[in-house]
């Protein structure tokens, strides 16, 4: 997931894809620890979408875009 498609979304669309990701974080440390991952570095990039999505969060909070518009 790239920067400049997470800062177009709204809050709401922000929270609920903070949501998402933690779930599939969740799922995919799950998966590991029966070891049936595929792919060990989904839990890396997984992770680094959090930050992403929750860096705009801060953004959008600090500049006062609670409101849902931004």
């Amino acid at each position: 997931m790239k920067i400049n498609d997470i800062k177009y979304l709204s809050v709401a669309e922000l929270n609920a894809k903070l949501k998402e990701l933690n779930s599939e974080l969740f799922n995919l440390r799950f998966a590991h620890a029966t070891r049936s991952l595929a792919n060990p570095m989904a839990i890396h990039n997984i992770k680094k979408d959090i930050a992403r999505v929750q860096t705009v969060l801060r953004e959008k909070e600090l500049k006062g875009g609670n409101d849902g518009n931004n």
